[in-house]
């Protein structure tokens, strides 16, 4: 009879305290997404000149720094978002050569970043409506912490990557 008690005791115990177990989750917030992160103005660190065919055929020299060439210190972009944290318009700003349309609408190829090995890409646009794609740029490395964004644009002839242009950005706050 003492055995049947104290299982009981155990019982009554243990249910005692998984009842008293009230976990706060919090309450819901919409995951970050990339927009979020690339939202901004972004100042030029670093661009780099890449010759792709001299690369892919091991030819030294294959990459110029034109960071401090053409007035490019003074680049600055801007991706901006609305409301509801979609994106909007982009402009570069600085007396600097274009390299992709200095001004237009932009989105993302995904919102979050991919588990794969794939990158995500911004797509630049001409129009609010986002039909008219102007250029794509490949992003390198997502905003974190550390306010830093890494940015590729590739330029091609018949599906051969002849150049690419590494931009290294920092946030400014």
């Amino acid at each position: 009879m003492k055995c049947k008690s104290l299982y009981w005791l155990a019982f009554i115990m243990c249910f005692f305290a998984l009842s008293c177990d009230n976990t706060e989750d919090g309450s819901y917030v919409d995951p970050i997404t990339i927009y979020e992160k690339v939202n901004g103005n972004w100042q030029l660190a670093n661009l780099k000149m890449v010759d792709e065919v001299a690369k892919a055929n091991k030819i030294e020299p294959n990459e110029e720094n034109l960071s401090t060439y053409f007035n490019y210190e003074d680049f600055k972009i801007n991706f901006s978002v609305d409301e509801k944290k979609q994106p909007t318009t982009y402009e570069v700003t600085g007396n600097v050569p274009p390299l992709f349309a200095p001004k237009g609408y932009w989105s993302l190829s995904a919102a979050f970043q991919p588990t794969n090995s794939g990158a995500t890409k911004i797509y630049l646009y001409s129009d609010a409506q986002k039909t008219q794609k102007t250029d794509e740029l490949r992003l390198m490395s997502v905003p974190g912490k550390n306010d830093e964004m890494q940015l590729q644009l590739t330029h091609s002839s018949d599906g051969v990557d002849f150049v690419s242009y590494v931009f290294k950005l920092n946030a400014i706050n």
